[in-house]
């Protein structure tokens, strides 16, 4: 957890009361851990209050955590396998135990299936309610802390944190569940059924997550501060009928989220797509989705062969050439041929052209590029990814290309509204301001 963001929390901590005020909005910062390309984000869980880094996965139904390392608490409850929250959940397991009792261990006990999306591990573990506190938000900046006294996630056994960034302790779910992260919140506080994410694109600096709120969200400029929910396009949530979990849910629906690209431009030429790979069928195949998961945008091996050969031709309008590649991508350029811009390097901009051409999220060359500087290469490659001929998603819009973008989830009307590159209106996702403000407009 950053120092300065941790400063601010212990500080509310410690001179705020807990609120259960309803119809407030909550935000909480994101970092990107460099090392694994993951996202991560910090919230205070357990009474008394402690910090928590999560893996931020857009896509997940439930939360969880791992319960077997240090975790104390004086509040955390046990599902019964008879309760009606249990039937919810659609639970497939009861769980029983014969240690001694704790968060982890007890007998006839809600069981859940949680799941590591990078390893693509499950394990069975107890489902559990305890408390969780967030910063609220006018917008503007960070004010007192709000409590929501019970939180139901699920534990995890320790061996689930393989292959997650250090210092990770679970996940936090943003998916289209009942029960995930924005939708208690929701619930809880009596906001609306939004959340809005900027992921940063600095290497050093926070990004934000808003839960409850349609906006304001107020990002610093060079001239003064810009509210970013004025500036977005609309396009509709689509659902995935089949969900892609390994332990799958009878009749349970994908909770992540997908949209309907209808075609993909470069300098405004259409990119050769067999349409159907854009529609998601019956089985869960094909489609597009949003995923914080994938560093990089993944394309189905036909769509990815089409796109980087327009791209590396549109791009040679503007004297580049093509180097050798550098794993995993397709198409690399000598960084010294690249110029650069306040929206990133000057090559060909892309489109994801949604219900009609008047709809299209726009990615500049921050968001389609990678910079790669080493002893043996300086280049600057299109950062786009072979998904293979059999991907189950024909398309996955990675965390890299919603860098610096605003992405608000309208849970309410079951659609997203995007900015494009927000480095286009003179800000970032690193400059929203975490700083305390003890009293909310």
């Amino acid at each position: 957890m950053s120092l300065p963001f941790l400063v601010v929390f212990l500080s509310l901590v410690s001179s705020l009361p807990l609120s259960l005020q309803t119809g407030i909005a909550l935000v909480a910062p994101i970092h990107k851990d460099h090392s694994t390309r993951q996202y991560t984000v910090e919230i205070y869980l357990k009474t008394p209050l402690q910090p928590s880094k999560l893996l931020l996965d857009l896509g997940a139904s439930f939360s969880w955590l791992d319960c077997y390392q240090n975790y104390t608490s004086s509040t955390y409850l046990h599902i019964p396998c008879n309760a009606s929250l249990c039937a919810s959940l659609h639970s497939l397991a009861c769980s029983n135990c014969y240690d001694a009792p704790s968060p982890a261990c007890a007998n006839d006990t809600c069981a859940l299936f949680p799941e590591n999306p990078v390893t693509r591990k499950p394990t069975i573990a107890n489902a559990i309610i305890d408390s969780l506190a967030l910063p609220t938000t006018d917008g503007f900046t960070l004010g007192p802390l709000r409590l929501v006294p019970e939180f139901l996630f699920s534990c995890s056994r320790t061996f689930l944190l393989q292959g997650l960034a250090q210092g990770v302790t679970g996940l936090a779910a943003l998916g289209r569940s009942n029960f995930s992260l924005p939708a208690q919140v929701s619930a809880a506080l009596s906001s609306p059924r939004y959340f809005a994410l900027c992921l940063s694109g600095t290497r050093s600096d926070q990004g934000v997550v808003f839960l409850g709120t349609s906006g304001p969200y107020y990002f610093n400029s060079l001239i003064s501060k810009i509210d970013l929910s004025k500036s977005l396009i609309y396009t509709p949530l689509i659902l995935n009928p089949v969900g892609s979990t390994v332990i799958t849910y009878y009749l349970q629906p994908s909770d992540e989220y997908f949209i309907g690209l209808t075609s993909v431009e470069v300098n405004g030429k259409a990119v050769q797509i067999n349409g159907s790979l854009l529609t998601v069928n019956e089985n869960g195949s094909g489609g597009t989705k949003i995923s914080t998961v994938h560093p990089y945008t993944v394309l189905e091996t036909s769509i990815f062969k089409a796109f980087t050969e327009l791209f590396v031709s549109e791009a040679s309008a503007l004297n580049l050439t093509v180097t050798n590649a550098v794993e995993p991508f397709g198409a690399c350029y000598p960084a010294k041929d690249v110029f650069s811009t306040r929206v990133g390097p000057a090559v060909p901009t892309v489109d994801l052209v949604m219900q009609s051409n008047e709809v299209f999220w726009r990615i500049f060359g921050s968001n389609s590029m990678v910079r790669i500087s080493r002893d043996d290469a300086d280049v600057w490659c299109l950062g786009f990814v072979d998904g293979g001929p059999n991907a189950r998603t024909s398309v996955v819009i990675g965390g890299h290309q919603m860098e610096d973008n605003l992405l608000q989830f309208d849970l309410e009307s079951k659609r997203l509204g995007f900015s494009s590159s927000i480095l286009a209106q003179g800000t970032s996702c690193a400059n929203f301001n975490f700083t305390s403000n003890q009293i909310l407009k």
